[in-house]
């Protein structure tokens, strides 16, 4: 029943999403699921840099400003990375494996013994100027140990830990030390609720469990300590934020899912209350974090990941959160983006509390106390003589108690997400601030996904810009992300290694408009290349557009390609497009006009690989233009010069083919000014004038007429011949009933009572058809495939069942093996494809090349040519009724 609600809500969320649309709407769906400008695969990665060794599972990292080193937690060891180049020497290591004893407890408690019995490094935080602090599960047995920095070794044996740490490799948990002491938030232990804890030093403090259960079911993805008192006129006090999904107490209009996203909040010098809440938080409050298409009602419950961007004020904190839905089996993701000030104004609302018979959750209205409860201590306070939590009235402490959600909601920044997919998981994301050449700060992202792919986006007005997506691991999720400024990288781990990138790759872009279309706040135009900015002390001359990724290279001009082909009349040809931008759409021209119209009967096909001409005729040759158009702008990309010519009789007999690689261009470099004129055609002979055509026809057809008429009574007598000798019935249904081909392309001989042994092969007359291999053509609804030759192989003919395998057939006469020659293809199915197709919001693509070899066998046809000569026999094929056995 799980899985076939996990199913009817995958096939209803497309519905949802349209459903909903209303006609003062200000965005949809569509309009939020951005697509990637650029596309990078692992092998076109610039500056990659990789770390691997016999661990596995790189889940945690430590990575401070500054640093020269990159921490990397994984199972059963920690290692110590070269910031600069993680593969540059060999990696400092300690290993910390679980003891055999300790995993054959682990066994014994029913435990995986190969993902969960094993040390997984869960917590790796800095202690104090010379050591470091980590956790591992131990095997379902948590234990704690510092790290001398310099040395790289564990300074003391392993601790308790099972206050710190949570058991499991995969449950939800955070922490974070401050000022020597350590916060944690999980669920510990088998039984015990989730907790948030501030385990040392002393006072110890956790949440409460009664009578009002504060969190419920929670996992928890992040945490972060915001230094409030830095400059506070009220002498505020330092917050610590923690992030967490939890199963929902409430049910509300607004709230009907079963599992909800929050935020919870303590003070950093909370001490807890004397005798009530006694080593409890007396500031504890939580409230809803929301991330949903409003327009549309549709919520965006679980939160994944979370990560906080630090401002120059504390007011101008961020928090980005990834969130994703309660139902598993729907790929969905949404970003959204909260600001400190929007979360204080929540946890200074109403209180929720518990009323009724039936314990339902409603807004408070009664009389607060004061002070008010969940506030840190303040300069206020003191002079109250209110030093510390411990010194409250017990009427806040049990108000506290009763009360820790909020009736106010936490709405996002723009009251909607900043990037919506429909197709993507994202896993991890961290975020960086850059002042670009207009002086205005632009937060980049750098998003991660369960398929190891990386998207680098800009914060434009609200709005995400995808500039590239680069593959950093293949079918893997990516762990963790974090960014170094001072080594202008990107780190990111995965189950199977770490992998480091650099912040921007400017040098990928090849002309102005490629640099201004990217809209990288990292990138600019400096009249020859895309370079980064930040190097660059003086920015006069560099050219940048992020706001509209549009302006400033007017005055440039960008050399296209010119090539010459010559095709021939009633052949088609492919004239290849590649377009660098998954945003951009082609444009084609001819002779400086748009080529408009591409119906069945236009002769044109237009698609995201190139422009095919159908049955190319004279008035078809000139000039042809192909323009990427992106952001209203066009930009030359290719030209083609065709010149359709008349062939001379003999070679017309040839069968029509695509005529795409028919002359080796001659290319050449022109800007996007005017186009040169077509090419002449070509000049006709004279010995092809009409009276010779006539004389060479007439001859061809009498020497044709000739050999079809010495043919017929050679097969007469032969057939009469063996007809006489071996007295058996030749029978075209039963031979080729005898013969079929099988599933996998085999021939089976079935037995008659009356069959035959003659063979009928369909000799393919190209190298990648179906008969490779075999000599067999598999029939197409009933009909047997045009384009190649019948081959008749006569054999002995029984009466009576035929028992055992027959004799194998003789073979045949020299005149009718027409089989092909053998050929490699120079620009063939094997040499075109992809090695990976990548699927972009639900569509598959793959861009087509063609060989513009002029050495390829008129038997031997590129992919291109293949592909669209396969295209045409079907739009002619389907258009024919089907053939009876007779005209077989």
């Amino acid at each position: 029943m799980r899985e076939t609600r996990s199913s009817a809500a995958a096939r209803l969320l497309p519905l949802l999403c349209c459903a909903y649309a209303t006609a003062g709407s200000i965005f949809t769906p569509q309009e939020l699921d951005v697509t990637p400008r650029v596309t990078v695969t692992s092998s076109g990665l610039q500056g990659c840099r990789r770390f691997q060794a016999p661990a596995v599972n790189y889940s945690t990292v430590l990575l401070e400003a500054g640093s020269e080193r990159l921490y990397v937690g994984a199972r059963g060891a920690v290692f110590a990375l070269n910031a600069s180049n993680i593969s540059a020497s060999a990696a400092l290591a300690i290993e910390w494996e679980a003891s055999p004893e300790q995993k054959n407890q682990c066994l014994l408690k029913g435990k995986d013994n190969k993902t969960e019995c094993f040390n997984h490094i869960r917590f790796l935080q800095r202690f104090n100027s010379t050591h470091l602090y980590m956790c591992g599960t131990h095997a379902f047995g948590p234990l704690c140990a510092y790290i001398d920095e310099d040395k790289f070794v564990m300074s003391s044996q392993p601790v308790e830990g099972r206050d710190k740490c949570p058991y499991g490799p995969r449950t939800g948990y955070t922490g974070l030390i401050v000022d020597q002491q350590i916060y944690t938030a999980s669920q510990y232990e088998f039984r015990s609720f989730p907790d948030i804890r501030r385990s040392s030093p002393s006072p110890t403090l956790r949440t409460e469990d009664a009578p009002t259960r504060w969190l419920d079911e929670a996992e928890f993805v992040g945490s972060s300590l915001v230094r409030e008192s830095l400059d506070s006129s009220t002498g505020d006090d330092d917050k610590l934020y923690f992030f967490f999904t939890e199963r929902s107490q409430e049910r509300t209009s607004t709230y009907s899912q079963s599992r909800v996203a929050a935020v919870a909040r303590v003070c950093k010098g909370d001490h807890g209350g004397r005798l009530t809440l006694q080593k409890r938080w007396t500031s504890f409050l939580k409230a809803r974090l929301l991330c949903s298409l409003q327009e549309y009602d549709f919520h965006f419950n679980i939160l994944r990941s979370v990560f906080v961007l630090h401002g120059r004020a504390p007011e101008d904190t961020l928090f980005y959160g990834i969130f994703g839905l309660e139902w598993k089996n729907v790929k969905a993701s949404a970003v959204c983006r909260y600001s400190l000030s929007v979360v204080q104004e929540a946890f200074e609302g109403p209180y929720m509390e518990i009323q009724g018979a039936r314990s339902e959750w409603k807004v408070y209205t009664g009389k607060i106390p004061d002070p008010r409860p969940g506030t840190c201590i303040t300069d206020g306070l003191r002079a109250r003589g209110l030093n510390t939590s411990t010194a409250l009235p017990d009427d806040v402490l049990n108000f506290v108690r009763r009360h820790p959600l909020m009736a106010q909601q936490v709405l996002p920044s723009y009251r909607k997400p900043i990037l919506f997919s429909r197709t993507t998981d994202y896993t991890h994301m961290a975020a960086l601030e850059t002042q670009g050449l207009d002086g205005r700060i632009y937060h980049v992202l750098y998003v991660g996904t369960d398929q190891g792919w990386l998207h680098k986006a800009v914060d434009v007005g609200g709005q995400l810009h995808i500039i590239e997506e680069l593959q950093a691991f293949k079918q893997q999720p990516i762990n963790n992300v974090a960014i170094s400024e001072k080594q202008m990288s990107v780190y990111l781990t995965s189950p199977s290694g770490v992998v480091q990138l650099p912040l921007s790759s400017c040098q990928r872009y090849v002309s102005c408009y490629d640099c201004i279309f990217a809209r990288d706040p990292h990138c600019a135009w400096n009249e020859t290349t895309c370079v980064d900015i930040l190097p660059h002390m003086n920015r006069s001359t560099l050219i940048q557009d992020i706001q509209q990724g549009n302006r400033g290279c007017e005055n440039t001009r960008k050399e296209a390609v010119v090539r010459r082909r010559a095709v021939r009349v009633g052949d088609d040809a492919l004239l290849q497009c590649e377009l660098s931008s998954n945003l951009a759409n082609p444009l084609w021209t001819l002779n400086g006009g748009h080529l408009e119209g591409y119906g069945l009967d236009s002769g044109y096909r237009t698609g995201t690989d190139g422009l095919l001409i159908i049955e190319a005729q004279q008035s078809q040759s000139g000039l042809y233009a192909c323009y990427a158009v992106e952001n209203s702008i066009k930009v030359a990309v290719v030209s083609y010069n065709i010149t359709v010519h008349q062939d001379p009789p003999l070679l017309s007999t040839v069968p029509r083919r695509v005529s795409a690689t028919l002359q080796t261009p001659t290319e050449s470099p022109v800007s996007e000014g005017p186009l040169p004129p077509p090419a002449p055609l070509l000049p006709h002979s004279k010995l092809l004038s009409s009276t010779n055509l006539e004389a060479m026809y007439l001859s061809l057809v009498t020497i044709f007429g000739s050999l079809c008429v010495v043919l017929t009574v050679v097969l007469i007598y032969v057939g009469f011949c063996l007809q006489v000798g071996h007295r058996g019935r030749y029978s075209l249904r039963d031979a080729a009933a005898a013969y079929r081909p099988d599933k996998r392309g085999n021939r089976k001989q079935k037995h008659h009572r009356s069959s035959s042994l003659m063979e009928l092969k369909t000799i393919s007359s190209h190298c990648n058809g179906n008969g490779v291999g075999n000599g067999i053509s598999k029939p197409h609804n009933g009909s047997i495939h045009d384009g190649g030759f019948l081959q008749i192989v006569p054999g002995e003919g029984n009466r009576t069942p035929i028992k055992g395998h027959p004799p194998p057939a003789p073979p045949p006469p020299p005149s009718l093996q027409l089989s092909p020659p053998e050929c490699d293809f120079p620009g063939g199915l094997s040499a075109t494809l992809p090695s990976v197709l990548r699927r972009m919001n639900g569509n598959s693509y793959v861009l087509l090349r063609q060989s513009d070899s002029e050495n390829t066998s008129p038997l031997c046809y590129s992919f291109a040519e293949e592909l669209n000569r396969i295209l045409e026999k079907k739009r002619h094929t389907q258009l024919l009724p089907r053939p009876d056995e007779s005209s077989v």
